[in-house]
């Protein structure tokens, strides 16, 4: 009698010890999330930088082949310029803006924000914008 009394007095998981629990899930996961968020949006600006350094590259080779023409982003990759793998969108998937002057080409990234002439854009050349 005395064992099966025993047997029912098994201790199981209280509700302060899951909370607790939960609560340092939420300390440790919080804790990467502020490391963690700003090296993403790093990344990010990094890899729309390097689609623009390589798009303004082929824009480059583009205009010696077909004189002044400016081409598009979609032009260039229809007709092969680019990688058929290549994306034509930034990180935020708004699409590159080439723009073409006499002598120079800038490609431009509105960055997270997508509005242009603000100061999260990304333009390769690294220039500022005319002011208007």
């Amino acid at each position: 009698m005395i064992q099966l009394l025993k047997r029912s007095r098994r201790r199981g998981v209280t509700l302060v010890e899951i909370l607790i629990v939960l609560a340092i899930v939420g300390l440790i996961g919080g804790t990467i999330a502020v490391f963690a968020i700003p090296k993403f949006q790093q990344a990010q600006k990094d890899t729309t930088r390097n689609s623009a350094i390589a798009l303004q590259q082929a824009a480059d080779l583009w205009r010696t082949s077909h004189g002044s023409e400016c081409p598009t982003a979609e032009r260039l990759k229809t007709e092969r310029e680019i990688a058929a793998t290549a994306k034509i969108t930034d990180a935020w998937e708004s699409p590159y803006k080439i723009i073409c002057d006499d002598d120079s080409l800038t490609v431009v990234s509105f960055g997270p924000d997508k509005r242009e002439g603000t100061a999260d854009d990304i333009r390769i050349p690294e220039t500022q914008p005319a002011k208007q």
